[in-house]
């Protein structure tokens, strides 16, 4: 595993919506399977890997169905870590239902990292809808889609309607990169770079420049800090520096 490079993508996918008959527009929360005339599904992904310029784009309009899923899955297979916006609870299970709906086997197991979790957790913001955030933040703005026109416009395969969604998609995977490159020292539970490389380097970034500043305690012993200068990111040494062999005990 010495010198393995981690494979990072960000990846965002659109759904189109539920179709079904209601009676009105007003007692409509509830709907029985028996008045679904078409269900949501994915009809498009964007991807970019973290080493790549490149932003891969695949639709039902332009590729079909089975090969957007082929190449959607292909894609999670390679990857060490995956980047999304809420997608642990949108993307990743509307993906799964489709790789199951086609016979597939899961994957190779992946990281997730879900930039809308840390936002929640770690900050306090008005809004977590990610084009507010990315406002906030002074970062790409997220492409405006114009409107529930935009899905309808995909539904009956127009051609204008298509492109304006993959500019949105790949506009949404644009941003999502660059809020956790500016997020990185903020995301908890990264998967550790060291860890694969073999190397001490930073955990979170893979970044030489680690600097020693301070001392971390458990009950169990004194532990070397370090701060990247690259991220950013606090870290500490694996290894004991000093410690005790007797701890307290929780009643």
């Amino acid at each position: 595993m010495d010198g393995y490079a981690l494979r990072r993508l960000t990846i965002d996918v659109e759904t189109k919506p539920n179709l079904a008959y209601v009676w009105d527009m007003y007692h409509a929360d509830y709907l029985s399977p028996d008045k679904l005339v078409e269900s949501n599904e994915v009809i498009c992904f964007a991807a970019k890997w973290n080493d790549s310029k490149r932003i891969i784009f695949k639709s039902i309009h332009g590729d079909g169905e089975s090969e957007m899923t082929l190449a959607l899955w292909s894609l999670l297979d390679e990857a060490d870590v995956v980047v999304h916006y809420n997608g642990k609870r949108f993307d990743i299970p509307h993906i799964n239902r489709k790789f199951v709906q086609h016979h597939m086997n899961p994957p190779s197991p992946y990281k997730q990292i879900d930039l809308f979790e840390t936002i929640k957790r770690t900050f306090r913001f008005p809004s977590m809808k990610l084009g507010y955030v990315l406002h906030e933040l002074g970062l790409v703005e997220k492409v405006e889609t114009g409107g529930f026109d935009l899905w309808v416009g995909c539904m009956a395969d127009d051609t204008k309607a298509w492109a304006q969604m993959r500019t949105y998609n790949i506009g949404d995977v644009v941003s999502t990169e660059a809020l956790h490159d500016y997020l990185l020292p903020w995301i908890p539970n990264y998967p550790s770079h060291g860890a694969m490389t073999g190397e001490d380097d930073c955990p979170q970034c893979g970044g030489k420049k680690l600097v020693r500043e301070g001392y971390a305690y458990t009950q169990g012993g004194k532990f070397q800090r370090f701060r990247c200068a690259d991220c950013g990111r606090w870290s500490r040494s694996s290894k004991r520096d000093a410690g005790t062999h007797i701890i307290g005990i929780v009643a």
